[in-house]
């Protein structure tokens, strides 16, 4: 368990008792994690009951509109589609498409990143590869506490490739540069630029400390944050959606019971950060 994210959290939900829905009862391990949950005081689990997911979700949907529940933690048994089909009914206005992102923590807790978007976005435009960056940045920010320095990843640092990918990166730092001026963010760039400021300097990229790294595609950001989980000893927290207006966050069908926890930590701190 993150440590650091659940005092956070038990904080929160002691002043505001924070309920959040659970569909997958019968799950072990959401079961184990409802219980745990429940003894830490990190949040007030519910339990939706129903036939199928289909009707689960539909119970859910209006326990959340009507404000009877804060958020919604799914996805340990079913696809995220469907957890995307709920969460499309809660698009924030100023949010074109929404987004997930990982909350990478590594496991002495001292260095943390996000990864985006490794859940929703196939293949994201330039467009919604800004919009992306700019979710990012408001989710690490109000997680981790810092400033979010954005590394736009790509096969490609400051035109050293060539091909549609990396001129797609290029496109969105040029929107991003516009739309969203104060962000700190450099690219494109490859990932070694982003973690080796002397790299960084050699390539021609800005040598920031990033933590939010923004990857090109679905394919590079999945198979980034689960490589960094698996070999780098880091936790992988989420996916966290980004972009709604009630926290409903995903689990990955091969998700732990302490991931399921540290999920729940996360989304009473966006149930709080949303309540601002």
């Amino acid at each position: 368990m993150i440590v650091g994210l659940k005092k956070e959290a038990i904080k929160i939900n002691q002043k505001r008792a924070v309920r959040i829905l659970f569909l997958e009862e019968n799950d072990k391990r959401v079961k184990k994690a409802i219980e745990i949950i429940k003894k830490e005081d990190i949040a007030v689990p519910f339990i939706v009951k129903g036939n199928n997911i289909q009707e689960k979700l539909s119970k859910a949907k209006s326990l959340l509109h009507s404000g009877v529940a804060n958020a919604l933690i799914t996805g340990a048994t079913h696809s995220t589609k469907d957890t995307l089909y709920l969460a499309f009914d809660f698009v924030r206005k100023d949010v074109k498409r929404i987004s997930g992102s990982f909350l990478m923590i590594s496991k002495n807790e001292h260095k943390s990143f996000l990864f985006t978007d490794c859940a929703v976005q196939p293949n994201p435009d330039s467009e919604q590869l800004a919009e992306i960056a700019r979710l990012s940045a408001e989710t690490y920010h109000f997680l981790i506490k810092k400033e979010p320095k954005l590394a736009m990843l790509s096969y490609s640092t400051k035109g050293s490739g060539k091909g549609a990918s990396a001129e797609n990166v290029q496109q969105a730092c040029k929107l991003i540069k516009k739309k969203y001026p104060r962000l700190m963010f450099d690219g494109e760039m490859q990932l070694d630029a982003a973690i080796e400021k002397t790299i960084a300097k050699s390539k021609g990229a800005k040598p920031f400390d990033y933590n939010v790294l923004v990857f090109p595609c679905l394919d590079a950001g999945n198979i980034g944050y689960k490589l960094v989980e698996r070999f780098g000893n880091y936790h992988a927290i989420g996916p966290i959606l980004q972009g709604l207006t009630k926290p409903i966050n995903d689990l990955s069908r091969g998700c732990s019971v302490e991931d399921i926890v540290n999920l729940a930590a996360i989304t009473v701190l966006q149930v709080n950060d949303s309540r601002k």
